[in-house]
């Protein structure tokens, strides 16, 4: 499989068959920061950058918001 960009940007369902979490608890994580945030694509769509998710991949059990590296300025 070839290596894709970490900033490409991955939509929900994507999200949801690469993590195996169900929509509910996909939400739920992201509110108790313990899932990378969405990033805001246009008025209604939303998607998470690939990187992030491979972050929270690494090591589900103990990520937090704090493992993620600053957006530059």
């Amino acid at each position: 499989m070839a290596s894709q960009s970490p900033l490409r940007m991955m939509r929900l369902n994507e999200v949801l068959d690469l993590t195996g979490l169900s929509r509910a608890t996909l939400y739920r994580k992201i509110a108790a920061e313990t899932f990378p945030p969405q990033h805001k694509l246009a008025e209604r769509c939303c998607g998470w950058r690939a990187g992030e998710v491979a972050v929270w991949l690494r090591n589900p059990v103990t990520f937090t918001i704090a493992d993620l590296e600053p957006e530059p300025a």
